[in-house]
């Protein structure tokens, strides 16, 4: 694949997914926080948050700039794989920022451990609570949709559009807002196939909301959360408590319910693109450090391969005191 190409694609890949923050939160509306009643018994009674719209002083075109800028959130952990994903993501963010055709406004890494780390003068960081001990029953990334309602909560965005990314997106050009018309856009993913599980998705998409086609197969990043953060949250909750839905969906079952949030809300349009012919297997360092200089991958390795390397190599051997 040659570079131009490899560009377009990822380009595609990481900026498919903006939606207007124009409707994500109202300042005399507050976001609902609270978690599903635990005396509840059916895995449907959820809360439905209601849509909150921003307020129409905002919303006029004289109240915007010329570019439509996006401020790009990370949610992450504290663990080294997390963190190194992280001051990689962010070194390619601000070189990419000021460039030509950027729209990219603001960064936040949405730092869900619940305390502040040593990265926090590196990285710009909001630090959100985890879920209360026991909640997220061993599955970690239930921590994701709650920590973004507290930032949503509690930062000053002064941005329109949110794009939520996550630590192992490269950036490799600027990215333009590709939202258009108040509507979000998202990258689909192969794995999520709302009508293989039309039977289980039912008890959180009632047939009253419409066909389950109705569920895009998205997932929550690349894509925005804004004004449905609360929903995913509560659908997420509630697919966990659920047996069948949590041994249908495993480890992707916040994607799920993101996906389902999404059409809940009627928010949301499929940008596709191409399967990349790549990955970089980011688990190889689960618990230590990648080390500078990568070997480069050998002659006849996609471009794309190399590409990638090449970024992670820049980025390792220029941000200070990698690997401590």
């Amino acid at each position: 694949m040659g570079c131009g190409n490899l560009f377009f694609t990822l380009v595609i890949t990481f900026s498919a997914a903006l939606i207007t923050y124009n409707i994500i939160i109202s300042a005399n509306a507050s976001l609902k926080q609270d978690f599903p009643d635990p005396s509840r018994k059916s895995a449907s009674s959820f809360s439905l948050d209601p849509v909150i719209k921003m307020p129409t002083a905002l919303s006029s075109s004289s109240q915007r700039s010329k570019k439509r800028l996006f401020h790009t959130a990370v949610t992450a952990s504290d663990s080294i794989y997390n963190t190194w994903q992280c001051r990689v993501m962010y070194y390619w963010f601000k070189k990419q920022k000021n460039k030509p055709n950027s729209e990219m406004g603001g960064f936040t890494r949405i730092l869900h451990s619940g305390h502040p780390d040593r990265f926090m003068d590196e990285i710009p960081t909001f630090v959100a609570q985890p879920l209360p001990d026991g909640m997220d029953q061993g599955y970690i990334v239930l921590n994701r949709p709650w920590a973004f309602v507290q930032w949503l909560q509690q930062a000053k965005i002064e941005e329109d559009y949110i794009l939520m990314s996550e630590p192992d997106h490269i950036l490799v050009k600027p990215i333009p807002n590709l939202s258009r018309d108040g509507l979000g856009a998202a990258f689909p993913f192969f794995y999520i196939e709302p009508k293989k599980y039309e039977t289980v998705l039912r008890k959180f998409f009632p047939e009253e909301n419409g066909p389950i086609t109705n569920i895009d197969p998205i997932g929550n990043s690349p894509v925005i959360v804004g004004k449905i953060a609360p929903t995913w949250m509560n659908v997420s909750l509630a697919m966990k408590k659920d047996p069948e839905a949590d041994k249908a969906f495993g480890w992707v079952l916040e994607m799920y319910a993101y996906a389902v949030a999404s059409a809940l809300h009627g928010v949301g349009k499929l940008t596709y693109g191409k399967i990349g012919e790549w990955r970089f297997d980011k688990r190889s360092y689960d618990n230590i450090w990648p080390p500078r200089n990568l070997t480069l991958p050998p002659p006849g390795v996609p471009e794309s391969v190399v590409t990638l390397v090449k970024m992670v190599n820049e980025a390792t051997g220029n941000i200070p005191n990698w690997g401590s």
